[in-house]
């Protein structure tokens, strides 16, 4: 069975059919999915998901992109202060069906001023130890930074999407990381992140979609879904050389392992 442990229902991208393809999804193979918020306003939608569909569950949190973006709750509700954002988002992890602080991070590809991300990065990461859950953390361009909070918080998590070197996946999952992968597996210049899942012992791994972005091969370039994890787990059987159900059972064990489930 898929377990997604990235996804972003709540996007615009499936507000023309959210619920018909969530209510699809389990006759796919899909036995969890964990949606993630980027904001205040999208943390209340991932719980009301969940809520109404027993195989979703919701990670909360302030994506450091939200710090720019016009039509984000920081901006409207909260008029950039992601510290009282943050302290809204707060009792929020009560709910049972929040098993993730995220997602957080740091992205040094578009203008988000760096230490106020980074001081956001380093308030969700003390948020996930002190209620000791995983967080899910987004690194674009930012290894070195993004890997310095990793060692000194040393939390448990999923670095998603992850674009690192095979050397830097082995310490991390040494660590207590697990390594997320999805679509870009997929991709034919998708060498250095081959060579990352080939490093790493499977128990280290779970599967992901970013959705609706990244989808993968034959599918790049479309709207991505659970569903099409499958294509993820027979690269990662191929570079593996096991069954695809074998990558399937474990990635799913790996998930419920870490998110409590």
């Amino acid at each position: 069975m898929i377990f997604d442990t990235h996804a972003h229902y709540t996007s615009h991208h499936f507000d023309s059919d959210r619920h018909a393809l969530l209510q699809s999804l389990p006759g796919q193979g899909v036995a969890g999915v964990v949606d993630c918020a980027v904001d205040y306003a999208t943390s209340q939608q991932e719980l009301a998901l969940a809520a109404q569909y027993p195989f979703v569950y919701a990670a909360l949190g302030i994506h450091p992109e939200s710090l720019i973006e016009e039509d984000t709750s920081t901006r409207l509700q909260f008029g950039g202060n992601w510290r009282a954002e943050l302290q809204a988002i707060r009792p929020l992890y009560e709910h049972p069906r929040a098993v993730a602080v995220g997602e957080c991070g740091l992205d040094y590809h578009w203008p988000v001023p760096k230490e106020e991300q980074q001081a956001l990065f380093e308030a969700q990461l003390r948020c996930a130890l002190e209620m000791d859950k995983p967080v899910l953390v987004h690194d674009r361009e930012a290894h070195a930074d993004t890997y310095a909070f990793l060692k000194k918080y040393r939390p448990k998590g999923i670095l998603h999407c992850y674009s690192g070197s095979a050397d830097d996946a082995v310490w991390l999952a040494k660590q207590g990381m697990y390594l997320g992968f999805g679509g870009t597996l997929t991709f034919k210049n998708a060498r250095k992140a081959r060579e990352a899942a080939a490093a790493l012992p499977l128990e280290a791994i779970v599967l992901e979609t970013d959705c609706p972005y990244m989808a993968p091969e034959p599918y790049r370039g479309r709207r991505n879904d659970s569903s099409m994890i499958l294509y993820v787990a027979q690269m990662l059987a191929q570079i593996k050389s096991i069954s695809v159900q074998e990558v399937l059972r474990v990635t799913q064990q790996n998930a419920e392992r870490l998110f409590g489930i």
